[in-house]
């Protein structure tokens, strides 16, 4: 019987979305088919996925996710899997990829008492506690230790079902030999000068990556630093309302946002800095793929992975309680100190040698394949 994965949406460029592909394609190379529920897939389709796109509607996600979920469950019933596995919280799962953080958590905390009312705290509170419940006997793939406590707090989840991960860094963003020469190539295509500065933010979903605030750190340069900069941010995601700030900002002409796309590593590889300033992430792929290229690191701590940049010494993280000032601070320190960001571009391909920080899909696979060896 095939392994089925189930989420919400497949698109080549987010970060849930290249792991889902990983483990899956771990899990096919030792011989098992790959069955997808998906309401959405964009882009190709690898040889031997079954790719099932499940046919509901309705007019809020959280009803819609409710019935992808029945539906999904009718399915199986009559084609049934080996393992069922989810990218997306929800019931009937043998295991799940938390990528995300604990729901109950930022409802309890970060929202008014009143959204606890609401239908769709109800659906996805729900569908949390079908999988950390104490009761409940799926496997979890932790991908963030810092998140574990939070999971326990509200659901009691017994040790034994968390199975912490390594990262899943992709060799393909390491430096390859010719670095050199794909950065001259790349800063000669996008028009970079000798003493320019190229700041980089990758990531959907602008606003939670925190593009605003590095739009305000960009601005807040002096003038004789910032005419030397410009900000690229790619991502799948609507531009509109960070470009009007950029305008509003005087950075019409030092910003360009970019839709997603594949050649990421020429711009890791081109750009002075990765800037990377959310206000939430459960882990931050993409700052040990800044690392492993050599890109100097601008981030926050609130970022799951931001302790590998400075167990490596590889960038700058800004502390909790998080202060624009101080992004602003770090920002123009980071841009005016050259000799810096030569030790953090060695400290990072040095890190890259060595570090176990490529192997999640293995692991997630050895999790996944458990019970039916």
């Amino acid at each position: 019987m095939p392994i089925a994965f189930c989420l919400y949406k497949y698109f080549p460029f987010g970060g849930l979305q290249r792991d889902f592909l990983r483990i899956a394609l771990a899990c096919q190379a030792r011989g098992n088919t790959v069955r997808v529920y998906t309401l959405e897939w964009r882009g190709d389709i690898p040889a031997g996925f079954e790719v099932v796109l499940v046919p509901v509607r309705a007019l809020t996600n959280h009803r819609r996710y409710a019935k992808f979920s029945a539906w999904v469950a009718s399915h199986l019933a009559a084609h049934p899997a080996g393992r069922v596995v989810g990218f997306n919280k929800m019931p009937g799962l043998d295991a799940y990829f938390a990528a995300d953080a604990c729901y109950e958590d930022k409802a309890r905390t970060l929202r008014n008492p009143l959204y606890r009312r609401s239908g769709r705290y109800r659906h996805f509170s729900a569908y949390e506690l079908a999988v950390f419940g104490a009761q409940s006997r799926t496997e979890i793939l932790l991908i963030s230790p810092l998140q574990k406590p939070l999971f326990q707090k509200y659901y009691g989840t017994p040790d034994q079902r968390f199975h912490l991960l390594p990262p899943g860094i992709a060799l393909d963003r390491r430096a390859p030999a010719n670095a050199a020469e794909m950065r001259a190539e790349f800063r000669r295509e996008f028009g970079l000068q000798e003493g320019d500065l190229l700041l980089l933010q990758i990531g959907s979903g602008f606003k939670t990556k925190g593009l605003d605030r590095s739009l305000q750190a960009l601005a807040a340069l002096l003038p004789v630093l910032r005419c030397r900069c410009r900000l690229i941010a790619i991502g799948d995601d609507d531009p509109t309302l960070f470009r009007g700030q950029a305008r509003a900002l005087g950075l019409a002409d030092r910003v360009r946002i970019l839709a997603g796309r594949s050649d990421i590593q020429r711009f890791l590889l081109g750009a002075d800095l990765l800037i990377h300033p959310a206000y939430n992430e459960n882990t931050g792929t993409v700052l040990l793929e800044a690392m492993v290229a050599g890109l100097p690191v601008l981030t926050t701590a609130v970022c799951g992975y931001a302790h590998y940049i400075a167990e490596a010494d590889a960038g700058l993280v800004v502390p909790e309680p998080f202060e624009q000032a101080r992004l602003d601070q770090l920002l123009a320190h980071m841009l005016n100190d050259e000799p810096a960001r030569l030790r953090w571009h060695n400290n990072g391909l040095a890190y890259a040698e060595d570090a176990d920080i490529y192997g999640n899909a293995e692991v997630a696979a050895d999790v996944i394949l458990k019970e039916r060896q």
